[in-house]
């Protein structure tokens, strides 16, 4: 069974790109990374790609899909990241949100974790299935019911993170407890805020339904992001992976293919 996957990452308005993203695969089994960095003198881009490398080079040790292996990868992450500030005293506020995924296609099973508001969505048969929760303060208050999620979606404090990348004490990730049994024509998105906040989950199924091939869809998801990006927008990335050869999806919804 076929694993097929696409990237992209944008500077969008900003000077910096301080988000980083990317994808490897061994012995049949595929990691995909994104983080969004943020601190001052470019210590989010700084935090990002150092996260993002250390979770590659990490798997690459030895590939596992496992709630353990997964928690391992991350905290070393955090790790790397905290060497990083030790060893240049003027990024010791850099920070990043961290969403990793890795997929076994031979046994038809996932796991993922995150930290901070990165996201991961999971698409079946076409269609929203699940999406991660934020670790930010406006997701407490959605969880609560003090805000509704447009609501949400609009409050001046929807960038506070209560766990990231970074921190010592508040390094907090959310990591499924065992792998996720996976359908063939399964989709997964994992994206930063830059375009969350810009697409909304029917904006990911429209162009996941338009889609001739995985490039194809990121790029009708980065065509819809684009299209809002002004002076100072955010920087924004997405990875996407679809699982199943070309014909498995004929059944669902017209996906195949990787560039």
């Amino acid at each position: 069974m076929e694993c097929r996957v696409s990237a992209f990452s944008r500077v969008g308005g900003r000077e910096h790109n301080e988000d980083a993203c990317g994808y490897v695969e061994k012995d049949g089994i595929v990691c995909c990374v994104l983080a969004d960095g943020a601190g001052g003198h470019q210590g989010g881009e700084v935090a990002s790609r150092v996260a993002v490398q250390s979770v590659l080079d990490d798997f690459l040790t030895g590939p596992e899909v496992s709630a353990a292996a997964l928690s391992r990868i991350m905290d070393n992450a955090n790790r790397a990241v905290l060497r990083r500030q030790e060893d240049l005293p003027e990024l010791a506020d850099m920070r990043s949100t961290l969403v990793v995924l890795l997929f076994d296609p031979a046994r038809s099973s996932a796991v993922w974790g995150h930290v901070g508001d990165s996201r991961l969505y999971l698409f079946r048969g076409g269609a929203f299935h699940l999406r991660t929760r934020d670790h930010s303060l406006v997701q407490s208050m959605v969880d609560s019911g003090m805000l509704s999620q447009s609501e949400a979606a609009r409050h001046p404090d929807a960038n506070v993170l209560f766990a990231s990348i970074g921190l010592q004490d508040a390094f907090m990730p959310t990591v499924l407890d065992a792998p996720y049994a996976l359908c063939v024509g399964d989709a997964f998105l994992l994206c930063s805020d830059g375009v969350w906040s810009a697409v909304a989950e029917d904006g990911f199924q429209q162009c996941l339904h338009s889609a001739s091939d995985s490039d194809a869809w990121l790029r009708c998801i980065e065509q819809k992001v684009s299209a809002g990006v002004a002076a100072g927008s955010d920087n924004y990335s997405a990875v996407g992976i679809w699982y199943g050869d070309a014909g498995d999806f004929m059944h669902t919804i017209p996906l195949a293919g990787k560039a």
